[in-house]
């Protein structure tokens, strides 16, 4: 399953205009987003906020990452404070990976932010954590945090934020969108040997795992016949036909 390096601002003193900072609500966005990312098997590493963008991009480095996500929103100048609005999302020009996940990313945008005509992707080249990182990287500017409309639509629509934020990650991994479930506890149930865990809901996905008749896991979802489990620090994928739940344990 995909691992994501999840890195929210970390800049304290960008204010935004209606109360709180960049490095609060773009830190709630990415709490929002944790039950969705868990939900659909995303799994993640998350800067913390008293790192700077320079250790966020080491630590992503110093990782194996399928993805380097960056949450920010934008700031004007100071002549124009107030003025501008829109969407920027932002990759590393000849990043195939990048750019698409960029498009991704604004295409679903557009769909909840309320002027859709001004979510845009862009190359860059001088943005450390759309440079730095070695995982493609996405770096997203959501909307202007001086403009008190845009400043508002984050502030009151986190949660739509978040889980389409998420929508777009599973599309660009190519599993499914799950929305949160409580866990269940499951038995192998099987007459061979091992049931496959694999990477997505496909028998020609590759296998991460194996785990065998009797073996005990943890159910954390299902899309049609799979169930999402968690098995022996392995998240992934297997046939629901060869699991039974073990109800109150």
């Amino acid at each position: 399953m995909p691992t994501i390096y999840l890195s929210p601002s970390t800049q304290e003193r960008n204010l935004y205009v209606n109360g709180g900072s960049e490095e609060y609500w773009m830190n709630r966005l990415a709490d929002a987003m944790v039950p969705y990312l868990e939900a659909s098997g995303i799994q993640f590493v998350r800067n913390t906020p008293d790192m700077t963008a320079a250790s966020s991009i080491r630590a992503s480095n110093a990782g194996s990452y399928d993805l380097h996500l960056a949450l920010h929103s934008n700031a004007s100048p100071p002549d124009q404070y107030g003025e501008n609005r829109g969407i920027l999302v932002f990759y590393y020009p000849g990043s195939t990976m990048g750019q698409r996940a960029a498009e991704i990313f604004a295409q679903n945008l557009k769909r909840i932010y309320p002027l859709p005509d001004l979510v845009r992707t862009e190359a860059t080249t001088t943005i450390g954590e759309v440079r730095q990182p070695r995982a493609p990287s996405v770096f997203l500017e959501l909307g202007y945090h001086d403009n008190p409309d845009d400043a508002a639509w984050v502030q009151n629509n986190l949660d739509a934020i978040a889980r389409n934020l998420v929508q777009s990650l599973a599309e660009y991994f190519q599993i499914p969108f799950l929305y949160p479930q409580a866990p269940k506890q499951g038995v192998v149930d099987v007459n061979w040997g091992y049931l496959n865990i694999r990477a997505r809901p496909s028998l020609t996905a590759p296998v991460l795992a194996k785990a065998y008749d009797g073996a005990r896991l943890t159910i954390l979802n299902q899309w049609q016949n799979w169930y999402l489990v968690s098995f022996d620090g392995v998240v992934g994928y297997a046939s629901s036909d060869y699991i039974t739940q073990v109800h109150g344990g």
